[in-house]
């Protein structure tokens, strides 16, 4: 382990029993954090803590579902209890979606969406918020994606719930500025995990339609948004807040 990036935080990672998540847990720890990990599926959570407790790092997890408040709130007050303090946090928790056009949408997957990616978030911040606010500071990435900043067709909900991300993001890093905590995001393209293993499988030619308009022509590996995720986390950029940083691969610029 390189013991560098995050050497001696307490990061909290939703989401963390796939995916971006998952990768997320394994980057951080591999950067010196000690590791809380939340998700809903306490299987794989158990897992994955059981890997990175080998592997020499400090890990541990608490099963909830952060769309609900008081389940957000014990995540939080787990990772104070196991560790003392909170310093970083990834709000990664975040679910697709149908690829259905809007005026055929049906009102349960919009309350699905909204209630997973926006409330979910709102929920972690206030509570992590909290918690570094008692402890001198610390910082939060959330986990937009491209979708917060362009449109994709047929996935209206998906797109107005990253947005909403990324404008919790820009509101919180104004608000807390001054009090030592940074909040960012990461908006990242297209990237392997089950959310686009299901959009593809149920869309043939979907991901070769996405990356045919990626410059560089291919799908992300999870560890590459966790990476960056980890950057931000840092001591590193201790003058960047507010900011929505786009891993894609050029996506955006076209």
């Amino acid at each position: 382990m390189s013991r560098d990036l995050l050497s001696g935080k307490v990061a909290l990672i939703t989401g963390a029993s796939s995916g971006i998540g998952a990768a997320a847990a394994r980057v951080f720890a591999e950067e010196g954090a000690a590791v809380v990990l939340t998700a809903r599926r306490e299987d794989r959570l158990a897992t994955l803590v059981g890997e990175l407790r080998d592997k020499g790092a400090r890990a541990a997890y608490v099963v909830s579902d952060v769309s609900v408040a008081k389940e957000a709130a014990r995540a939080v007050d787990f990772a104070l209890a196991e560790y003392g303090r909170l310093d970083a946090a990834f709000n990664n928790a975040g679910i697709g979606g149908d690829r259905t056009p809007l005026h055929l949408m049906s009102d349960d997957v919009y309350d699905s969406i909204m209630d997973t990616n926006v409330r979910g978030v709102f929920n972690c911040l206030r509570y992590e918020l909290a918690a570094m606010l008692e402890h001198g500071g610390g910082s939060i990435v959330n986990n937009s994606s491209v979708g917060g900043l362009v449109a994709i067709p047929a996935a209206a909900p998906y797109i107005a719930s990253k947005h909403a991300v990324i404008g919790f993001t820009r509101a919180a890093a104004d608000e807390y500025a001054k009090q030592g905590i940074r909040v960012n995001a990461v908006a990242p393209g297209t990237t392997r995990s089950e959310i686009t293993a299901d959009w593809f499988g149920r869309n043939p030619g979907l991901e070769e339609l996405a990356n045919s308009v990626t410059p560089q022509g291919r799908t992300a590996e999870p560890e590459e948004i966790a990476a960056a995720a980890a950057w931000l986390l840092s001591d590193r950029c201790p003058f960047l807040t507010g900011t929505v940083l786009p891993v894609d691969g050029g996506f955006v610029n076209q």
